[in-house]
């Protein structure tokens, strides 16, 4: 297994090279690019599911990715220490009626001392909104960095 930098312990701007890297893999929706970020035997909680290990994770993102339709995320730093990192975000999706969510959450991480996630405990909210209400509105993929991140969003 490689290392997957930056690694611990994290600075402002580590962490938000960290933060960086997994908001776009996960605008990648592709689980097996995504799983590899985190350690084999990963902990996750997420809204009330658990999930343990890369062949699970990737189970619950396909299942994610089925049912939240041209999903757009966007992470900010919370806070961070020695292997830890606090985030916060928001993403935008749809279900297969059409209707517009705004999904808000807070994430803790933990990492080893390679850069992998190890434990990964999500809070995450959704909010019913109308497609004009949208924000997250580039081509499905990397969020270019020209767009807006969340405190500029006023989210």
């Amino acid at each position: 297994m490689s290392a997957r930098p930056p690694v611990p312990p994290f600075t402002r701007e580590t962490a938000i090279q960290k933060i960086r890297l997994a908001e776009d893999a996960w605008n990648s929706r592709d689980p097996d690019r995504v799983s590899l970020a985190y350690t084999p035997n990963s902990r996750w909680r997420n809204r009330s599911e658990f999930v343990e290990g890369r062949t699970e994770i990737v189970a619950f993102l396909r299942r994610k990715w089925a049912r939240e339709l041209d999903y757009r995320l966007i992470k900010e730093l919370w806070a961070c220490e020695g292997n830890r990192i606090s985030v916060r975000f928001a993403y935008e999706w749809h279900d297969d009626s059409g209707s517009w969510f705004r999904s808000y959450g807070n994430e803790n991480w933990e990492f080893d001392d390679d850069g992998l996630m190890r434990v990964r405990l999500a809070s995450i909210n959704d909010r019913p909104i109308h497609e004009d209400e949208r924000k997250f509105r580039w081509p499905l993929g990397r969020r270019p960095d020209t767009h807006p991140g969340l405190s500029d969003l006023g989210f």
